[in-house]
């Protein structure tokens, strides 16, 4: 997510275990003139930087990941020039949210209607069922699609099926049920989009949520 310049956030985790997050703050030049000065918060907007959806955002925010939890050499200018490609990528994708009726976006019913269906990921959805569900072609689906959300349809989707995928690592100990349920075809072709999504493998996935639990039930026994 993305709070606006000099706006609180109050952040509340329910989904039990511990959750690991990376709060950055874009400061600059750059950063100051795009966000703070020319940009319009608008309601769109505000409602997009709730979740955003930028695959390009969580790949450059995956890599400032892997740099903060191993770094080396060089790493302050490294993290300096992904933070510049952050807040270009940032503008850009809320550049892209306009008004419905000034940009061609999708109407918010059937962006609605889409996030419903995703919530049932035991098989994804293809363009031609969510374009009949949402009464349009698939042409104004994707199009329209990619100028609400600033993403493609399928990254969207892709997204949602992956962190369905890590509710159900977290409870299920089996990987190939996982993958079954998620209509993979194999438990390697799931495992290689898990990791392209994520960047680690299901297990090493699970392996982070065993030893989090580990430390919190140890936090829990020093605390009695």
């Amino acid at each position: 997510m993305l709070v606006p310049p000099g706006q609180p956030l109050a952040v509340r985790w329910d989904s039990g275990g511990i959750q690991s997050s990376i709060r950055c703050e874009l400061r600059g030049r750059l950063a100051l003139q795009r966000l703070g000065g020319t940009l319009e918060w608008t309601d769109p907007r505000l409602r997009a930087a709730l979740d955003v959806s930028s695959h390009t955002v969580r790949l450059l925010l995956r890599r400032l990941a892997e740099e903060a939890r191993s770094p080396r050499r060089d790493s302050k200018l490294l993290v300096e020039s992904i933070a510049t490609q952050l807040t270009i990528e940032l503008c850009r994708y809320l550049e892209s949210v306009q008004d419905e009726h000034v940009n061609g976006g999708l109407a918010a019913w059937r962006l609605r209607l889409i996030d419903e269906r995703l919530q049932h990921l035991a098989v994804p959805p293809t363009l031609v069922e969510l374009a009949e569900l949402c009464s349009i072609s698939v042409r104004q689906l994707t199009r329209g699609f990619l100028k609400s959300h600033g993403c493609t349809l399928g990254h969207y989707v892709q997204h949602h099926r992956m962190e369905a995928a890590k509710k159900l690592l977290w409870t299920e100990g089996s990987i190939k049920a996982v993958a079954m349920a998620l209509d993979f075809s194999s438990t390697s072709s799931f495992a290689y989009a898990f990791r392209r999504s994520t960047g680690i493998t299901p297990r090493q996935f699970q392996q982070r949520v065993l030893r989090s639990n580990e430390i919190e039930v140890r936090r829990s026994s020093s605390s009695l």
